[in-house]
């Protein structure tokens, strides 16, 4: 069988006395010094890979920072804009309404139809709640 390792040399045929000389204190050093200036380098790469990754990572928290700040206020802004339209379609309905019925009367439909909503979104919250509650609780029923 022949050796097939690229890194082993075959041995000479002849003498087996005459072996080849073992590489001096130079060869030697020449060879460490390539293998710690290779690792210095690596270790310089790594460093600026780490530098660099370190200041991505601070660029795009950053932008998200922003954007997030900015979308936040945006939608406090549309949830205000939501909440005066509310208030003008409960007064534009009681003032559509008190023609029909008294304007206590129309008041008193626009509150009972808005409080209704309310008992219905709570309700519906609830239901929710306790659906979050049955799946991350304890396993215990009560």
């Amino acid at each position: 069988m022949h050796d097939t390792d690229p890194g082993l040399a075959p041995l000479p045929e002849g003498d087996a006395s005459e072996t080849p000389e073992a590489p001096g204190p130079a060869a030697a050093d020449t060879s460490f010094s390539a293998l710690r200036d290779d690792v210095a380098a690596l270790v310089e790469d790594a460093r600026t890979y780490a530098e660099a990754e370190i200041a991505f990572q601070k660029t795009r928290a950053g932008l998200a920072g922003r954007h997030g700040a900015r979308a936040l206020v945006l939608l406090v802004l549309a949830l205000v804009l939501l909440h005066i339209a509310l208030i003008a379609l409960a007064v534009g309905a009681v003032i559509a309404l008190a023609p029909l019925v008294t304007i206590w009367g129309a008041i008193a439909i626009v509150v009972g139809v808005l409080l209704l909503g309310v008992v219905l979104l709570v309700a519906s919250a609830r239901k929710d709640g306790r659906l979050l509650g049955a799946m991350f609780g304890s396993g215990e029923t009560q």
